[in-house]
């Protein structure tokens, strides 16, 4: 199990790591992915190079959680987040349905409240940290906008209305989710705590939205919302986006590196230790049906953003 590191010029170092994946523009109706890929890291390079000062705000966002797990003061009660969807398409099929949208609000609140079908096929060697995250979800609202562009990439352009996309509602007060088709292979990306607020949210391309419609197996299941929600929640990839790297959490196993498919268990690491790796995890890269739990530390990490001070306190808490 890996230390959670506190230092601020660590996690400044965390926060450079590079991800290799590339959102060059496709056209959203090419054939369905097999391997997950996510933005999220390679979207919060690209924002801290535009602007130095969300490193110091996320450093002193890691700072605040690091002490507010030393103290224990976190979330007392449940956390229910408003839901903002806006759904930008260009065909019937990106137009998603008001079921497929609901179905996708289903699924996060089934796996961040330890209510999905499959969270007892967590091995017994996890059994002790796997958690109830505790946070629920409401759709508050749909928003659509008919489109011509056939990819938005993740230069945030599907949240900015003088690039045709949709700005988000009170995004202080309620997560906005953005339905298109993103482009370049990647299945979503989130912001992460600290980013400007013209630009929070989640980002999930149209074909991996919910369960039913266009969702497209093996992304069929609604996970890539879980997953891309945990990051806009302050978790990081399970690898730490570098070999062996760490994700801020002290109760998860050190990874080689992202896993994708269906790893057959146990699937040890080659890092220090060899410990299995936890490739259920919501935040590794496996196929939907192979990923069904938070860890406790995990759970205490995304608390402590909602905590009075937190990057995310306004939600009411």
């Amino acid at each position: 199990m890996k230390k959670v590191l506190i230092s601020a010029v660590t996690a400044l170092l965390l926060f450079s790591c590079q991800n290799d994946q590339t959102a060059e523009s496709k056209d959203s109706e090419a054939t369905a992915l097999t391997r997950r890929a996510c933005a999220s890291q390679q979207v919060l390079d690209e924002q801290l190079r535009a602007d130095p000062t969300l490193a110091i705000r996320m450093n002193e966002i890691e700072a605040f959680t690091n002490k507010a797990l030393i103290s224990g003061k976190l979330v007392n009660g449940k956390v229910q987040i408003p839901v903002v969807v806006n759904v930008l398409y260009r065909t019937a099929a990106q137009n998603i349905s008001d079921a497929q949208i609901q179905s996708q609000i289903d699924v996060l609140n089934k796996d961040f409240n330890a209510l999905n079908s499959d969270y007892n096929s967590v091995p017994a060697l996890f059994a002790g940290v796997k958690a109830n995250v505790g946070i629920s979800f409401v759709l508050d609202q749909i928003i659509r906008k008919s489109t011509t562009k056939t990819s938005w990439g993740t230069n945030d352009a599907m949240k900015k209305v003088a690039q045709g996309g949709l700005a988000p509602t009170s995004p202080t007060t309620k997560l906005n989710l953005w339905s298109c088709a993103i482009g370049g292979g990647i299945l979503g990306y989130a912001q992460f705590p600290g980013g400007a607020a013209a630009t929070d949210g989640v980002v999930i391309d149209s074909k991996y939205f919910g369960l039913s419609g266009a969702a497209n197996a093996p992304f069929n299941l609604g996970r890539t919302g879980t997953h891309e929600v945990g990051h806009w929640m302050n978790l990081r990839h399970i690898w730490g986006d570098a070999t062996c790297g760490s994700d801020l959490v002290a109760d998860t196993p050190t990874h080689n590196e992202e896993n994708y498919g269906v790893p057959a268990y146990p699937h040890y690491s080659t890092c220090s230790g060899t410990p299995v790796e936890m490739t259920m995890n919501y935040m590794d890269y496996v196929d939907d049906n192979a990923m069904y739990m938070f860890s406790t530390g995990q759970k205490n990490r995304m608390a402590a953003i909602f905590v009075t001070g937190g990057a995310r306190a306004a939600f009411g808490i």
